[in-house]
C-alpha cells in the first residue's frame, strides 16, 4: 500500500467543504484564479530530500494537503487523492538567462496565471534551484484549503529557527496550547471581531431555538431587535455602497496576471515614525501605499481630482491565531477608502487612521462572513451575479500579515526574504500585500496584464513613499505647528534639495 495511504488510513475518506470553502472554490474564473501564491528566498541550496521528508512529515499531517476538491450538486467535499504522489506537487526547475529577481517574477507571474490541476490536491511548490546563489521556494495554495492567516502559520510549521532542528511532525494540540497561551496581541487585536461572529451566531441560536419565547417577552424581544438590527444596518450599508470609479484597475480581466515586490523596508523606522505620528504601523503602511498608487497616477496622466478616492477590500481575521492550523477560511472583508487623491503624506496618515478606527467599530467583517457562508449555501448561479456586484464596490484587494521577527531556515538553508500575493475576484484588477519577517516589512503587488502591464512602476514608487514620511517624522517638531499646505510645500524643498 502507498505510504501515503498507509498515513492516511485513519482519515476520514471524504467529508463536506464548509459553506464558506465552498464559495471560495465556486469564485475561481478563468481571468481570475483564486490562488495565493508566496515566495521564500533562500540564502543558499538547501538538500532537496530533507525538504521531501518535512512535506512528508508536517504539511501532510493535515489530510486536506492530501484531498481533492470535488464538486457536487449541493455543494463541494473533500476527499482523499487514492493516487496521491508528492512528485506531482513538488518540481524542481530552473530560471532562465541571469536567474534573478526579474526572471523569478516572470516565473511567478506565470504560476499566477495557471490553475491548479482540480482532479489533485490544490497546492504546489516549485523549487528554484539557480536563484541567486540559493534557492528560491514558489508555493500556489488554492483560497478554498485556507485563508492566509492559516496558510502562514502552516508554511511557517515547515520551518525552525535553527539551521540543523530536529522536528518531525506538528503537535497540533500543542501549538495550539502554545499560541493560546502566549495571548499574542493580534489575537487580542481581533477579539472584537470574534465578540461579533458570537452575536451572529447567539442571535441565530436564539431565532431558531426561542422564537416564541421571544414573542411572548418583550425585554428579550427588545434585546433580539436591537441586535439585529445593527447587523442589518451594517448588510444595508454595505450593499448600498456605490460603485468604485472607473479607472485603469477596474474593468475587463485578462488570463494574464504580473507580479512584482518592492525592496523591504525596516520595521524598527516604522515604528519609529508611527510613535512621532500616533499612528499604527498598518495605516502608516496603507498611506505609504496610497502615495505610491497617487504617484504613478499623476505620472501617467490621470485627473486624480476627478478620480477621487478608491476602495480596498480588506481581509479581517475572526478566529484566534491558535486555532488557525484548523485551515478553512474564517474571516471577513472590510471595504477601506484609500486617499489616493491626497497629495499631503500627512493628511493621507490622518485619513486612513480614522477610516480604520471607524472599521474597528463595525461589524463589516463579521456581516461579510455571514454573507460568504450563505453564498456556498446558494447554487453557484445565485453567487455569482452576487460576487460580481460586491467587486463593483473595490479596485483592489489590500492584506497586511504579522509574521516572525526572528530569522526561520527551512531544510537547513535561512529564510532571507519572504513574499506573496493575493487573489482578487470579478473587475478587481490589482491586489497588494504586505507582510514583515524578521525585522523588515515585503510589498507585493499583482495586476492583470489588461489593467496595469508593468507592477514595477508602481510598487518601486512604495519605498520612496515611506522615505517622505519618515522624513516628516524626523522634522516633525519643526513642521507640527504648520498647515498642511506649508508642510507640503516644506516636503517637496527638502526633496528638491
Amino acid at each position: 500500500m502507498d505510504k501515503y495511504l498507509v498515513q492516511a488510513s485513519a482519515d476520514v475518506q471524504s467529508e463536506p467543504m464548509s459553506k464558506v470553502d465552498t464559495t471560495w472554490l465556486r469564485m475561481e474564473q478563468a481571468d481570475n484564479l483564486m490562488m495565493i501564491t508566496g515566495v521564500m528566498v533562500l540564502d543558499k541550496p538547501l538538500d532537496v530530500e530533507r525538504l521531501r521528508q518535512i512535506i512528508e512529515t508536517r504539511l501532510l499531517a493535515f489530510r486536506r494537503f492530501r484531498q481533492k476538491a470535488v464538486r457536487h450538486v449541493n455543494g463541494a467535499r473533500w476527499e482523499l487523492d487514492q493516487d496521491f504522489d508528492l512528485d506531482t506537487h513538488l518540481r524542481r526547475v530552473a530560471l532562465a538567462g541571469a536567474a534573478d529577481q526579474s526572471e523569478l517574477e516572470k516565473f511567478v507571474s506565470d504560476l499566477a496565471s495557471t490553475p491548479l490541476d482540480p482532479t489533485k490536491p490544490l497546492w504546489q511548490f516549485h523549487l528554484i534551484e539557480n536563484y541567486t546563489g540559493g534557492n528560491a521556494l514558489v508555493m500556489r495554495f488554492h483560497h478554498c484549503i485556507a485563508d492566509g492567516i492559516a496558510l502562514i502559520q502552516v508554511l511557517l510549521s515547515l520551518t525552525d529557527t535553527e539551521p540543523n532542528a530536529v522536528r518531525k511532525v506538528v503537535d497540533k494540540q500543542e501549538w495550539r496550547k502554545k499560541k493560546a497561551k502566549e495571548g499574542n496581541l493580534f489575537s487580542r487585536l481581533m477579539e472584537p471581531a470574534r465578540e461579533g461572529v458570537d452575536l451572529i451566531t447567539h442571535l441565530s441560536q436564539m431565532a431558531l431555538h426561542e422564537g416564541g419565547q421571544i414573542l411572548n417577552d418583550p425585554d428579550r424581544m427588545r434585546e433580539f431587535a436591537h441586535e439585529a438590527g445593527a447587523i442589518g444596518k451594517e448588510l444595508l450599508s454595505l450593499l448600498a455602497l456605490p460603485d468604485d470609479p472607473k479607472t485603469v484597475f477596474k474593468g475587463r480581466m485578462g488570463s494574464r496576471k504580473r507580479v512584482a515586490w518592492a525592496k523591504p523596508i525596516p520595521l524598527q523606522e516604522v515604528k519609529a515614525a508611527c510613535a512621532t505620528l500616533e499612528c499604527t504601523v498598518n495605516d502608516l503602511l496603507i498611506a505609504a501605499v496610497s502615495g505610491a498608487i497617487n504617484n504613478w497616477l499623476i505620472d501617467n496622466g490621470e485627473d486624480i481630482d476627478a478620480m477621487g478616492e478608491i476602495r480596498a477590500t480588506i481581509p479581517v481575521n475572526l478566529r484566534p491565531l491558535e486555532h488557525a492550523l484548523e485551515l478553512g477560511n474564517h474571516f471577513g472583508l472590510v471595504f477601506l477608502s484609500l486617499p489616493i487623491n491626497e497629495t499631503n503624506p500627512l493628511r493621507r496618515i490622518a485619513k486612513v487612521h480614522e477610516r480604520m478606527e471607524e472599521l474597528k467599530t463595525s461589524k463589516q467583517a463579521q456581516v461579510s462572513l455571514g454573507v460568504m457562508a450563505s453564498l456556498g449555501l446558494a447554487p453557484s448561479w445565485v453567487q455569482q451575479p452576487f460576487l460580481e456586484a460586491i467587486s463593483h464596490k473595490a479596485s483592489t484587494v489590500l492584506t497586511n500579515v504579522p509574521g516572525p521577527k526572528e530569522k526561520l531556515y527551512l531544510a537547513g538553508s535561512g529564510v532571507k526574504e519572504m513574499m506573496f500575493w493575493v487573489p482578487q475576484n470579478g473587475e478587481i484588477g490589482m491586489g497588494i500585500s504586505i507582510l514583515s519577517y524578521n525585522g523588515m516589512v515585503y510589498f507585493g503587488l499583482i495586476t492583470d496584464k489588461l489593467r496595469v502591464s508593468d507592477p514595477h512602476a508602481i510598487i518601486q514608487r512604495f519605498t520612496p513613499e515611506f522615505e517622505k514620511i519618515l522624513l516628516l517624522a524626523l522634522n516633525f517638531p519643526e513642521i507640527s505647528h504648520r498647515d498642511h499646505q506649508e508642510v507640503e510645500s516644506w516636503l517637496w524643498q527638502q526633496l528638491g534639495s
